[in-house]
């Protein structure tokens, strides 16, 4: 790509990156492509997953971010899986925020060199809550915190939850940040009618039996260890399903709340339409495959690219 001929004002840009899950990676894609034809939004706003990549854009450290998406193993993603049934979540987060920590300094929302603001929701009265001062990754372990899958974060005496709830595109926080020009990257308009496609990272690996010439420890540990695999696999794929016409636990809960989420984010947009809505393809992405981050952010430059007159033209148009 080549850089816009005409002068850009990136003060008065705003990005508003949408929630979706694993599909989230792409907004890496789409900022990386917007940078090479010259434009830098300002303004981030990000809910969920784009919560997340636009507060490492904020803070300068998208290629860190980048380069940890794309080293992702499934089997990384299951060890970063903190399982319990009693925070109000399946998943308890504190290893996902960790590993962010590790990739993104910590710091506060103020001190930026980019306006920032995450989206969040009381989990008790419903209100949209943006998140615009403080710790900069609490922000974002509030706004991805997706119910009934991540346990809620609890800030200034409120429980947080997922910002998709009410607001799956922030275009109106952008606008509210001083944005007079708003791109907004939803993930979710091509999802509704399409079947649940639950990962098809499923352990394969089986354990043999030992050899009749063994001794009885050694057969005694091996029957231990292959009762704890089976278990493992079948937990795992309960969670994550184990064909095409038996969705996982874990697809239901992301996949329902996402068709919600696409039904709010039409809604709100209509009320309050971006000046560019970039939207990829990514219907053939498992919400929960993570480890798929080099496809992802392939299209996300791609829909750059597919949508490139139009926004040269609304970003030099005024």
């Amino acid at each position: 790509m080549t850089a816009v001929k005409h002068a850009i004002d990136n003060s008065r840009i705003g990005i508003a990156l949408g929630s979706g899950s694993a599909r989230g990676w792409s907004h890496i894609g789409v900022l990386q492509a917007l940078a090479e034809i010259g434009i830098k939004p300002d303004i981030v706003a990000g809910c969920s997953i784009g919560a997340l990549i636009g507060a490492a854009y904020a803070s300068d450290q998208l290629d860190d971010m980048e380069a940890m998406v794309c080293d992702l193993e499934w089997k990384d993603i299951v060890s970063y899986l903190d399982m319990s049934i009693l925070g109000g979540g399946l998943i308890q987060g504190e290893k996902i925020a960790k590993l962010f920590r590790q990739h993104l300094n910590q710091s506060d929302i103020e001190s930026l060199p980019r306006r920032f603001a995450a989206v969040a929701t009381d989990l008790y009265d419903g209100r949209e809550v943006w998140l615009q001062k403080g710790d900069l990754l609490e922000a974002v372990r509030a706004s991805v915190a997706l119910p009934g899958l991540f346990t809620p974060c609890k800030r200034d005496g409120r429980w947080l939850v997922d910002g998709g709830l009410v607001d799956p595109v922030p275009v109106s926080l952008c606008r509210a940040m001083g944005a007079e020009i708003v791109i907004a990257v939803s993930l979710n308009l091509d999802m509704v009618g399409k079947s649940l496609r639950p990962s098809s990272h499923q352990p394969d690996e089986k354990v043999t039996v030992a050899d009749e010439g063994e001794e009885l420890w050694s057969r005694i540990s091996e029957q231990l260890g292959r009762s704890m695999t089976q278990k493992k696999e079948m937990l795992l794929s309960r969670m994550f399903g184990e064909s095409l016409s038996a969705p996982g636990l874990i697809d239901v809960l992301s996949g329902s709340l996402y068709i919600m989420q696409d039904r709010i984010s039409r809604s709100r947009m209509a009320g309050d339409p971006p000046d560019v809505l970039l939207s990829p393809r990514l219907s053939h992405l498992g919400l929960m495959e993570y480890d798929r981050g080099s496809i992802a952010i392939e299209e996300g430059r791609a829909c750059v690219e597919r949508m490139r007159l139009m926004i040269e033209h609304a970003v030099t148009a005024r």
